[in-house]
């Protein structure tokens, strides 16, 4: 029951913490109508054409991927720190300094081979091709699961 009504006075004040301060925001700010104010813009500058645009979703694609990589990097930091220190952890933890930095290689080699997999899994399907070719994007009527579109899927052959 104590953890309960702690977990609501902390949502409760989480909550009221953003609504009042969206309020005295409202209340604060000056409220001057600008044309400039209400113009879009894209960096700093004004926006050309329509918004409504194809994107090319590789963009996305080639985004996550650095997104996956980048975080994957800021985890061997504090693994690293721990591997150095581990004569000193390992007599907290009634091991040896081998034995810690064994079970740390082997989490870590793990970890960075499960990363692995994923970026042999968008290698093989050219997801990181930056210009892909037609027999790996092509969709064709008689396309039954199974087959490799990579061969079936040719110039000479009607789509």
């Amino acid at each position: 029951m104590e953890l309960l009504l702690s977990i609501t006075l902390f949502v409760g004040f989480g909550a009221a913490f953003v609504f009042a301060n969206l309020v005295i925001g409202a209340v604060a700010r000056p409220k001057i109508p600008n044309p400039e104010k209400s113009s879009v813009y894209e960096c700093g500058e004004p926006s050309i054409g329509t918004s409504w645009v194809q994107f090319d979703l590789r963009f996305y694609i080639v985004a996550l991927v650095y997104l996956i990589f980048d975080v994957e990097v800021a985890l061997f930091y504090p693994w690293a720190v721990t591997y150095g220190r581990a004569s000193a952890m390992a007599s907290d933890l009634g091991m040896s300094a081998f034995e810690l930095r064994s079970v740390a290689l082997v989490d870590m080699l793990f970890f960075f081979g499960v990363l692995l997999v994923g970026f042999a899994y968008l290698w093989r399907f050219g997801y990181l091709d930056w210009v892909r070719s037609a027999a790996t994007t092509s969709i064709k009527i008689d396309y039954q699961p199974g087959i490799d579109l990579r061969h079936e899927a040719r110039v000479d052959r009607p789509i």
